[in-house]
């Protein structure tokens, strides 16, 4: 628990956390969470500043984030309360999914006691895989949603790891651009938009990223929020650094 002054144990901390004092003491040798003060005696205290920072660490461990990429995010931050609010909606984005899937799973377990049809769009509400479903229809057609679906359908479960790790890959490469203050029509930031329109095109199957599409997609980034979360992690105003970086990329390439 909290000593008198506001600060934590090592112990106490790890165990408030769910993680363990090796852990902590792992995260502070890599300098993302360092003690507030080391005691006479050696051990480590934390004040409630460190909360808030291992709180940031586990929610972007959670995103998939490795260690050394959450360093840089964390140094990048200027402003702990605007990366909260990012997060919190995320937050809220995923705990609407897991709502979604109880009700999902309950309606399922109802209609299988009573022996009742099963309706596929109920069985299957809240997956990933259909999130962004309705916008993929609306921009490029229902050929283009189903045709993408059968194929993420189709690979493995490590080619579905692979391509989502590209992304990550990608996406913290936008950010550490960015946080640098790289113009996004540098030939750095362009070489990015490159890999990130080839890993549009791997799940396009084929069908050409044209330059209206691309341009497209960089705005929805912008004006989605369950886009931007995904960019904004690595600092605000990366979506719109993205955004920017695939408008070049289209008018000079596409």
């Amino acid at each position: 628990m909290a000593t008198v002054t506001g600060e934590w144990s090592i112990q106490d901390l790890a165990k408030a956390a769910g993680t363990t004092s090796r852990t902590l003491r792992h995260y502070g040798q890599l300098g993302l969470l360092p003690p507030s003060r080391v005691g006479a005696n050696g051990y480590r205290y934390y004040d409630q500043g460190s909360l808030v920072r291992l709180q940031r660490i586990l929610l972007l461990r959670e995103l998939g984030l490795g260690l050394p990429v959450i360093a840089e995010v964390l140094a990048g931050e200027q402003d702990t309360a605007a990366a909260l609010r990012t997060h919190l909606e995320l937050l809220r984005q995923e705990q609407d999914r897991i709502r979604r899937r109880i009700e999902s799973v309950h309606i399922t377990l109802q209609k299988t006691e009573r022996g009742e049809q099963l309706v596929a769009a109920e069985v299957f509400d809240g997956f990933d895989h259909t999130e962004y479903s309705d916008e993929v229809i609306e921009r490029w057609g229902k050929d283009a949603y189903e045709s993408g679906d059968r194929w993420w359908r189709s690979i493995s479960d490590a080619d579905k790891k692979t391509f989502q790790q590209t992304h990550l890959d990608i996406a913290a490469d936008y950010g550490r651009a960015h946080a640098a203050g790289l113009a996004p029509d540098s030939g750095e930031v362009q070489a990015i938009a490159q890999r990130h329109h080839d890993w549009i095109g791997i799940g396009w199957q084929g069908r050409p990223v044209v330059k209206e599409a691309f341009v497209g997609l960089g705005e929805m980034y912008v004006a989605d929020l369950r886009f931007a979360a995904n960019y904004d992690v690595y600092g605000a105003g990366t979506a719109e650094f993205v955004r920017d970086a695939m408008k070049v990329y289209a008018e000079r390439r596409l």
